[in-house]
């Protein structure tokens, strides 16, 4: 007997009582969007014959195996239940037929015109345009006209297989019943002309459309109304002689059809003057309609495939507007930053450029630090090495690896270290500053490392009293691995770049964790490190210009960081980042109303953060998505050209920043793959913030996994490196 036992844990329904796997909703959730956006985006080629359209015309063939009596017949051709028969249109009756419609533009001018001259037509509509504008093709039944199939995609009949010319009739029924309620049977192949012209490529075609229950209708008076030749030969050619009844072909889409509506107006009166009537066609015949209405799940499945198609349209036009936005506020951001970049690195990098008296007193550096066992040591050594004078505080919160117990074995002079339970970031670092000595405060991560030189360049610009807050230059130190080399990118090109562009707004959003110093008086006056958000540097960097100080970027003040090494452990580091920083914004949202420097950063500093942080990722994988679209289904050329340019841009950019920071060029090999990947990175990210917003959700703080392995270049920090091989992470 097999036992019932299964392992504590298991997911019901494993067999072997393993845990059952699932898609976290995180990636579930935006997944879901693109492929619904690519879904839509498909349908749309679809229905505007970008997708399965077939434009080949087959040439003139032999006749012999077509019966003269069609040959020789009228233009109404019935080839039902084995029937090879044709019908002519009495005499004195006319029966206007228009191609290719329905069209916004031109339909509805013909039907005002129509309905003028209290006169019916047949409209041959493609499935394609029913589905688009369904509401075109209500109104034609609804003022009387008849409606016939002219296929969904239009192509040249005596190509396609039985299959496809069913699944092309199919589909336009489809249309027909979603916008109209209708079945019909009438229909009109593309590309033919007179019953005379009918070989023995068109013939097959209209003997299998007559086994599915379909009248071929084709014309015996062409108006050559689409080669626009004059209204007055159009009408020309569209009158019939003699008194003859006739099929007469126009077209109430595919271009311009002005001449055609104006032809219309003129012939229409003209010929009831002379005693003709217009008719539809079953009017003219005296048969029965050729509509039938449609009712139960053919109804609602018609339906159902008009508002798809409606809504692939309005989302695709919302899609296009954002891929216009995103793109003028990529090639905008960069003109800026490029622009003030230049200008900010000639002010300071001028001869003789000061932010005024020497500032010279001591500062305290505090180092908050959870479980950093494996980077500690590198840390405080690094600042023992500074230039400047400097007490350094070590916040422990909370560690359980015997962070604390390495720094005071290290019995350092001028390092203290303060114990506290886990209570966060902000916690400890207020908890550092209540402990301070000194007016000037310094902050770092405890995984970062400072250069000898950090701590004197970071706190110059407080010779300006309006200064109240520093920003340095965080530099990824851990590059060699893909992830790493992606993130130098960043930090360089998309942080240092921005935050120069930033300096000159006056509006710095962000102080980073890594490398960052406040006037202690400036921090005492917004109350500290605030615990409300998870972006507490975002938050405190906000504070500090609604308060009125002066937030700069001090390019020379370098510290090295170790970055995330797998996508997972970036994945929490960009999410918590990104969701602290809507937290920021929406906590100074009234700045947006207030006056003084709140509201001038409220005005300034809150849309560019919103635009650039938060709206251009989110909108950002459209870029790739139109990218995948233009490359399968057209114009292939000018969208890759389109998306080459704007790498371009960003390459140009991310070089200056390179040459800015003196960086070597190599590692902008990998930009074009990190533009694409971290693009769609961003959005998930961005779109897990936004729905853990919305509904409310909390993200508590997350640990990301140290290695150790990052020291200042040309440091006296001995390189450690784990000799335990999973300590490294895989790319992945």
């Amino acid at each position: 007997m097999a036992s019932r036992t299964r392992r504590h844990g298991a997911a019901p329904g494993a067999p072997d009582g393993s845990r059952r796997r699932r898609l976290p909703m995180r990636l579930l959730l935006p997944l879901l969007v693109l492929v619904a956006l690519m879904a839509m985006l498909m349908l749309r080629g679809y229905v505007h014959s970008e997708i399965l359209a077939d434009h080949r015309i087959q040439p003139e063939a032999s006749a012999d195996k077509v019966p003269e009596r069609i040959l020789d017949g009228g233009p109404v051709i019935d080839t039902r239940n084995g029937r090879t028969t044709s019908l002519k249109v009495p005499d004195h009756r006319l029966v206007l037929t228009f191609d290719d419609g329905p069209d916004p533009t031109w339909t509805p001018k013909v039907l005002d015109v129509l309905k003028k001259h209290d006169a019916h037509a047949v409209f041959f509509v493609t499935g394609t345009m029913a589905s688009r504008y369904p509401e075109l093709v209500r109104r034609m039944v609804a003022e009387g006209h008849e409606v016939g199939l002219h296929t969904f995609n239009h192509p040249d009949l005596s190509f396609q297989t039985k299959k496809r010319i069913d699944w092309e009739l199919s589909q336009s029924q489809l249309a027909l019943a979603g916008a109209a309620g209708i079945r019909t049977s009438l229909f009109r192949p593309p590309y033919s002309s007179f019953a005379d012209a009918m070989d023995n490529k068109s013939w097959p075609v209209t003997e299998y459309i007559g086994t599915r229950g379909y009248i071929t209708v084709v014309n015996n008076t062409d108006s050559e109304d689409w080669r626009k030749p004059g209204v007055r030969e159009i009408l020309r050619r569209a009158t019939p002689h003699g008194g003859k009844g006739a099929i007469v072909l126009m077209h109430d889409s595919g271009g311009d059809r002005h001449q055609t509506v104006q032809a219309l107006d003129r012939f229409l009166p003209e010929m009831q003057d002379k005693g003709y009537a217009f008719d539809n066609l079953t009017e003219a015949l005296d048969a029965p309609s050729a509509h039938t209405p449609v009712t139960g799940a053919e109804l609602w499945k018609g339906r159902a495939w008009t508002f798809l198609v409606q809504a692939s349209e309005h989302i695709t036009d919302v899609l296009v507007t954002g891929l216009a936005i995103i793109g003028s506020l990529v090639i905008g951001r960069f003109a800026l930053m490029l622009l003030l970049s230049v200008v900010h690195a000639r002010k300071v990098r001028r001869r003789g450029f000061r932010w005024g008296p020497p500032v010279t007193e001591p500062v305290s550096v505090l180092v908050p630090a959870y479980n950093e066992a494996k980077c500690i040591e590198n840390t405080v050594r690094s600042l023992m090495a500074s230039e400047y004078p400097i007490e350094v505080l070590v916040i422990d919160d909370g560690s359980s690896d015997g962070t604390a117990r390495i720094v005071e074995a290290m019995g350092l002079p001028n390092v203290r270290v303060v114990r506290q339970l886990n209570a966060g970031k902000p916690a400890a670092l207020n908890r550092g500053l209540a402990n301070a000595r000194h007016d000037i405060i310094v902050m770092m991560d405890g995984d970062t490392v400072f250069e000898p030189s950090t701590v004197r360049e970071l706190v110059q610009p407080f010779g300006d009293s309006r200064v109240g807050a520093v920003a340095g230059n965080a530099k990824v130190g851990n590059r060699d691995s893909l992830i790493g080399a992606w993130q130098h990118i960043e930090y360089v090109m998309g942080f240092n770049l921005d935050r120069r562009m930033y300096d000159m707004l006056r509006c710095m959003p962000t102080i980073p964790g890594a490398v960052g110093a406040f006037r202690r008086t400036a921090l005492e006056r917004v109350g500290g490190m605030s615990e409300d958000t998870l972006a507490e540097d975002t938050d405190i960097t906000m504070a500090m210009h609604r308060d009125g100080w002066r937030v700069v970027y001090a390019e020379n003040a370098r510290a090295w960081t170790e970055a995330p090494e797998s996508v997972q452990q970036l994945w929490s580091q960009r999410y918590r980042w990104s969701y602290g920083t809507m937290q920021a914004i929406w906590k100074h949202r009234r700045a947006l109303v207030e006056r003084g420097p709140s509201g001038r950063f409220g005005r300034v500093g809150l849309p560019l953060v919103s635009l650039f942080m938060v709206v251009a990722p989110l909108l950002a994988p459209l870029i790739d998505v139109f990218l995948l679209y233009g490359v399968v289904f057209g114009p292939t050329e000018k969208t890759v050209l389109a998306w080459l340019g704007v790498l371009l841009i960003q390459v140009v950019c991310a070089a200056y920043a390179f040459r800015l920071d003196r960086e070597k060029m190599t590692h902008l090999i990998s930009l074009p793959l990190q533009q694409i990947l971290y693009r769609q990175l961003m959005y998930v990210v961005l779109l897990q913030s936004w729905i853990t917003a919305l509904t409310g959700g909390r993200l508590r703080w997350q640990k990301l996994r140290r290695t150790g392995v990052v020291e200042a270049p040309g440091g006296p920090v001995p390189r450690q490196r784990s000799t335990s091989d999973s300590d490294r992470r895989p790319v992945g």
